[in-house]
């Protein structure tokens, strides 16, 4: 018998509003479920139950009255601890935030329970949401529920290892450099980052995000299913619901389907001589092939413009800004992972010169114009995630050549926030414990585009069962 935790958030919401399940009961399950695994991954690091199981109730309500209660009535999901939700402190994995509670929602957590989820934890990062493994000082370390010897990912570390073991149907990530599609990566699921503008982000709890953030961070879900994706993103990118108008003024309302495109995609399995290992190679040449049963035109390029120099700007921009008072930051909390970052680029931050950022945003057009001009000849890209397995946890912490070789492999996932394109990370089966994916590049809010390409590969009437993080070790 299958549980309710084990349900797609579409299966779950559907029987919900068909009365065949309570929201009530489904919350009860995921909570359950989060008591029964949590313990082994430390994926969600702050929940309520009764508040949860009171949302869920008022849903139940909606439905007892004859309204519609959302698209999302009573599904359970998490959310990232670096948005503001009413209540809950926006630490960010960090100490020196462990007291900065959110007096107002975020617009994704609005949006999210407008749509009739449930939220039903908040989930860990690293410290300041800066690396690719997940662990900081105040909240500790959170494991990978295939295998704890390797990374759950960074910086949504926490929401790929909760939806991986059962906890909630879906979950909220962040990306500015890969922290939605890499844990996803890590932990065998799907991640989407959606297009710059599509859903609308602000934290009241802070100050104004430099231009580098604003213009290449995101927010997105990552589930297991692709109609789990596509139902979650129409939640997330709804207009801002604050009575005081929008807070985002990136946030654009466009149509989350556009115009047919033929179905063409490039296949790149070294962009810009990255190195990639066997297995990812043979997990894209298969993807390639899936897509051409699927009846997609599949042609191989050797490169993508302009790849190398992507993540060169990619960095200026996102370091650019502020790097002397994010080092002054980092070095009073004093957190080992986030002072390697900034130690490690430091000496090339010395190097910019003052107009850095005005530079790089010079040369993002010059490099996003190349891109876009690809992906008029072929609407789908397709590319490696990562040009390694998912790493050894804690691989960046082991000396400078460990730290660039972790840098090197994620090549794609730091250049594409620059062009401000949409990516997907679609699972691809495993190489022994340690899963696979492969990466997906659509035009500017072609989501349902990355989508329908990503279902034909990953069969989406199959999809991915959560598993027991009990069992690994």
């Amino acid at each position: 018998m299958t549980e309710l935790w084990q349900l797609t958030a579409s299966d779950l919401a559907a029987r919900i509003r068909r009365r065949e399940v309570s929201a009530r009961e489904a919350a009860a399950a995921a909570l359950a479920r989060l008591d029964e695994v949590n313990p082994a991954i430390n994926a969600v690091i702050d929940h309520r139950p009764e508040r949860a199981l009171a949302a869920a109730g008022r849903i139940d309500a909606a439905l007892a009255r004859g309204d519609d209660p959302g698209p999302l009535a009573g599904v359970p999901v998490t959310v990232k601890v670096n948005i503001d939700q009413k209540g809950f402190a926006t630490t960010n994995g960090i100490r020196l935030q462990m007291d900065l509670v959110a007096q107002s929602n975020s617009p994704v957590v609005d949006n999210l329970e407008r749509a009739g989820a449930v939220i039903i934890g908040r989930t860990n990062t690293p410290a300041f949401s800066m690396r690719w493994f997940t662990t900081n000082q105040l909240h500790g370390d959170t494991r990978n529920p295939h295998d704890p010897a390797l990374t759950p990912g960074g910086s949504s570390g926490g929401a790929a290892a909760a939806v991986a073991s059962g906890i909630g149907a879906f979950a909220h990530g962040t990306d500015i450099a890969g922290s939605i599609r890499y844990p996803a990566y890590a932990c065998g699921l799907h991640g989407l980052r959606p297009s710059i503008g599509r859903v609308a982000a602000f934290n009241a709890s802070g100050p104004e995000r430099g231009i580098g953030a604003q213009i290449t961070a995101v927010s997105g879900p990552i589930g297991r299913s692709m109609a789990d994706l596509r139902l979650a993103l129409a939640a997330m990118a709804q207009p801002d619901p604050s009575p005081e108008g929008p807070r985002d003024p990136w946030w654009c309302p466009a149509p989350l389907d556009g115009p047919d495109l033929p179905r063409r995609a490039a296949l790149c399995l070294r962009p810009g001589g990255m190195k990639v290992v066997p297995e990812v190679e043979a997990a894209l040449i298969a993807a390639g092939r899936a897509l051409e049963t699927a009846g997609w035109a599949v042609e191989t390029i050797d490169d993508l413009p302009h790849m190398r120099e992507a993540v060169e700007v990619q960095i200026q921009l996102w370091l650019g800004d502020g790097f002397d008072a994010l080092a002054s930051t980092v070095a009073q909390e004093g957190d080992p992972g986030a002072m390697t970052v900034i130690d490690s680029f430091r000496e090339l931050a010395k190097s910019w010169p003052g107009d850095v950022v005005a530079q790089a945003l010079k040369r993002r057009a010059t490099i996003a114009r190349a891109w876009r001009q690809l992906l008029a000849r072929f609407p789908v890209l397709m590319m490696p995630t990562s040009g390694e397995l998912p790493f050894r946890d804690g691989l960046d912490l082991a000396g400078p050549d460990s730290f660039r070789r972790v840098w090197d492999a994620q090549a794609t996932q730091i250049a594409l926030p620059l062009v401000g394109l949409p990516g997907l990370n679609v699972a691809a089966g495993f190489a022994g414990r340690a899963p696979l994916g492969v990466q997906l590049v659509a035009a500017p809010f072609r989501e349902d585009v990355l989508l329908a390409a990503g279902a034909a590969i990953a069969r989406d009437d199959a999809p991915i069962m959560p598993i027991d993080p009990r069992g690994a070790g």
